[in-house]
């Protein structure tokens, strides 16, 4: 892209964007704003004031351990006030924050910190198994930061060398001068975990973090009066900014710390007694809380609050009820670790309130509009772009100042950018004439039958609509005659297991889907294969059902 200098400003345009920047001000203006966190059977509660003295002396620790600018620290814990402090107190001192999945095997997570060159991982004592698990191969890291209340020589590890959090806080300054990063610098990193290949590294600098939170307050429409619920866990994409965003505009922010999906009625419980207005999670979350939810005699009360929903096209039943029963505003929302992860957000534009209410609700399912800041193309197999008329089907291509444009010290070649810069998404679908993105599919999981597209992700949202599923995915499977069929598997709601028959799916889905379109078979199953995301694995159900049309 060929950049044109023109006349210079009188701007102090070398003032860097660096993230130390958001909790400064943040303290400055916010001093005494609320960081909750549920710890045990407890809420741990201190202030934006407590939380930067911490990240103080922790930056202090960092320095007494000989962690350098540009030295990668890996981070692995729940979403806990700890783990907040570690998003400033990191990248504050010119270090990387690694953010290591607590999904991954011991082999895909040896192989992020080695590829990494990680020199220190800091990891929640409950979380010392899956460590230990992989640390027999890492080879650059030179010790383990371990978050406890205990001392240093009562933490039972075999890790070594190992320190208390705590205890090296109580001992650090309190005091630290932070260093005026640039800010094209690299603050943070994930690694994808995609269904093909090794994990691939995405490198954030400060400026397209800085730039990436602003985006969400001003599309989300956050301020210092809202009370932002940290769900979307904290490895997952930079945790879709959430300790950025919140703190940029002095949000009460609250951390659910440990949890799991068996204890759905602390979640509820937290966003009742915190009064929460924002959040976001995926629809793998927010489908188990709609099903506690239901069975709740009394129904929480969460009119105005928004919750943004990603990693998967939210299910219209889902978005509708979470609506009726708690007044709640599920809000679509799309990206990917590559772009920071925010790229759309479906929010009506003023012009289309008055459409009647089955089409408002049937537009809340496409992805949303690009948010300004970035451009956007779709791309056909030949390069070309297609038109923009909600029919005609591209890969969205994206570029913009918080999308990767490359990976970090890649394995084997890298086909994800075009020449013109834009980072090509494997997502394939159509934009309309208002600029709002629907998904068709996953470019690599487009069903072709007989020479004929089929849209999985349409066809799992019409399953997942009759009142007897609670979720459902669908795959390409190999056939004799017609290339590939869809083959769906269909997670039942526990009072309809063993009440529904095939047909019943077949009927319904016969409303929207023509007859050859219709899956050759439905498996009702207890679960299916799922990402470290909690996405559908299509790649594992793929091989895993590859025979049944033979």
């Amino acid at each position: 892209m060929d950049i044109v200098t023109g006349f210079p400003s009188t701007m102090q345009d070398d003032y860097q964007l660096n993230l130390i920047n958001l909790i400064k001000h943040g303290v400055r203006n916010y001093e005494k704003q609320e960081i909750v966190c549920k710890v045990g059977d407890g809420m741990f509660r201190h202030t934006y004031a407590d939380a930067y003295g911490r990240m103080m002396r922790f930056a202090n620790v960092l320095k007494g351990l000989e962690i350098g600018i540009g030295d990668r620290v890996g981070v692995m814990d729940w979403n806990s006030y700890r783990n907040y402090e570690m998003y400033y107190a990191i990248p504050g001192t010119g270090a990387v924050m690694l953010l290591m999945n607590l999904r991954l095997s011991p082999t895909d997570l040896s192989y992020v910190v080695n590829h990494a060159e990680t020199k220190l991982v800091v990891v929640d004592e409950t979380l010392l198994p899956l460590v230990e698990a992989a640390a027999p191969q890492f080879k650059t890291v030179r010790g383990y930061v371990v978050f406890t209340d205990k001392n240093s020589k009562d933490i039972e590890t075999k890790l070594s060398p190992v320190y208390s959090y705590e205890d090296l806080l109580s001992e650090a300054d309190a005091e630290y001068e932070w260093p005026h990063m640039d800010e094209r610098a690299a603050c943070a990193a994930c690694y994808t975990t995609g269904t093909t290949g090794r994990p691939k590294g995405v490198y954030y600098s400060h400026r397209s973090t800085f730039l990436h939170a602003l985006a969400v307050c001003a599309n989300a429409q956050l301020s210092n009066k809202d009370c932002y619920f940290q769900l979307v866990p904290l490895f997952h994409a930079m945790g879709w900014g959430g300790p950025y965003l919140a703190t940029l505009v002095g949000a009460k922010f609250v951390l659910p710390g440990m949890y799991n999906l068996n204890r759905l009625d602390e979640l509820a419980d937290i966003m009742i007694r915190e009064k929460v207005t924002v959040s976001a999670g995926a629809p793998a979350l927010l489908l188990p809380m709609l099903e506690h939810i239901k069975k709740m005699d009394k129904k929480p009360d969460f009119r105005g609050a928004r919750i943004l929903s990603g990693a998967t096209e939210p299910p219209l039943s889902m978005m509708k009820e979470f609506w009726d029963l708690t007044g709640a505003e599920i809000i679509h929302a799309y990206g990917a670790t590559e772009t920071s992860p925010l790229a759309s957000m479906n929010r009506l534009k003023p012009w289309l309130e008055d459409l009647p209410e089955d089409e408002r609700w049937d537009l809340r399912r496409k992805q949303g509009y690009v948010v300004s800041g970035l451009d956007v193309k779709l791309l056909n197999p030949a390069g070309e772009e297609v038109r923009r008329d909600g029919e005609s089907v591209g890969e969205f291509c994206l570029r913009g100042p918080w999308i990767t444009g490359s990976y970090y010290k890649p394995e084997g070649p890298i086909s994800q950018f075009s020449e013109d810069g834009y980072w090509k998404s494997g997502d394939a679908g159509t934009m309309d004439a208002e600029g709002y993105l629907k998904i068709t599919d996953r470019v690599k999981d487009v069903i072709k039958s007989g020479g004929e597209w089929i849209s999985s992700v349409d066809m799992e949202n019409a399953i997942t609509a009759h009142p007897a599923v609670f979720e459902a995915t669908v795959i390409g499977v190999t056939h004799p005659k017609w290339e590939e069929r869809p083959l769906a598997l269909v997670v039942l709601r526990e009072e309809f297991k063993g009440k529904v028959e095939k047909q019943e799916i077949l009927d319904h889905l016969s409303k929207t889907f023509a007859k050859w379109q219709l899956p050759d078979e439905i498996l009702f199953v207890d679960a299916f294969d799922k990402t470290s995301v909690g996405k559908s694995n299509k790649k594992v159900l793929r091989e895993k059902y590859k025979d049944i049309y033979m």
